[in-house]
């Protein structure tokens, strides 16, 4: 219970990396509020949590929203009184080769995985600020420390997070707040689903081939779950994490070591 008393936000928490977060510092005795467009995943998620004796509270945010987000601040502290932790989990992704890249798709996919993570983490910084106390995690990836044929606007955005996380935590470190990152790799998600179908097309492979192919690169022999990313995250809002600002971790089972 390392995080009793503590009130998260965990942000597209209804499925996949959010959902096992929401889980994991649950487990550890945070509060949870689970900021997602899908309310039946959102509630499922929500459900789950109240079974681990912990409150969860949905809230249907767009991210992409300032006014929503700033919404979604408030109504945390008029029913909790505070924000310890903000995981900005919220991601899409798109796959194209560079030529056919357009900027409809380019502003979508920079929108939700960096905008909103440095809008998100503005919106809850002078509660934290107030508090003398917070932690921010976001979700970047092995992509944002690599280059990719098919996935440039998402690779972008993921770097984006890490020149984020790292300018935010110069900035208020003295505020006692600590930013931190994750890079996951090979996740079994919904966005794997999407990536192993049409970057698999693009190399004219099936889904299945695609996988067994990134699988065979994984030095510890196995795609990533949710719960290998959670449990670094749950370490990362943790007071074992005390000294731990600017740091870009990876999850990827040996792929990425950078």
């Amino acid at each position: 219970m390392e995080l009793k008393d503590h009130v998260a936000i965990i942000t597209g928490a209804g499925r996949g990396i959010g959902r096992a977060t929401a889980l994991e510092l649950a487990r550890m005795g945070a509060d949870i509020v689970i900021a997602e467009l899908d309310g039946a995943g959102g509630e499922r998620t929500a459900a789950e949590v109240k079974a681990l004796g912990r409150q969860a509270s949905v809230l249907p945010i767009d991210v992409t929203s300032r006014a929503e987000l700033r919404t979604m601040v408030e109504r945390t502290r008029a029913e909790f009184g505070r924000i310890d932790i903000l995981v900005n989990n919220a991601g899409i992704y798109r796959a194209a080769v560079p030529l056919e890249i357009t900027e409809e798709h380019w502003d979508a996919v920079m929108n939700v995985n960096a905008k909103a993570v440095f809008f998100a983490s503005q919106a809850v910084l002078p509660t934290m600020i107030a508090q003398k106390a917070g932690t921010i995690i976001s979700l970047a990836s092995m992509a944002g420390k690599v280059g990719s044929r098919g996935n440039l606007p998402y690779n972008a955005s993921k770097a984006a997070v890490i020149s984020i996380t790292k300018s935010l935590a110069l900035a208020h470190a003295g505020d006692g707040i600590r930013v931190n990152c994750v890079c996951p790799g090979f996740v079994e998600t919904d966005m794997w689903t999407a990536v192993s179908r049409d970057l698999g097309a693009m190399a004219g492979l099936s889904p299945e081939d695609f996988t067994r192919q990134r699988l065979a690169q994984v030095p510890l022999g196995r795609l990533e779950r949710p719960e290998d990313v959670a449990s670094v995250i749950g370490f990362l809002a943790s007071s074992r994490a005390a000294y731990m600002t600017g740091q870009a971790i990876n999850v990827t089972g040996g792929l990425v070591m950078f």
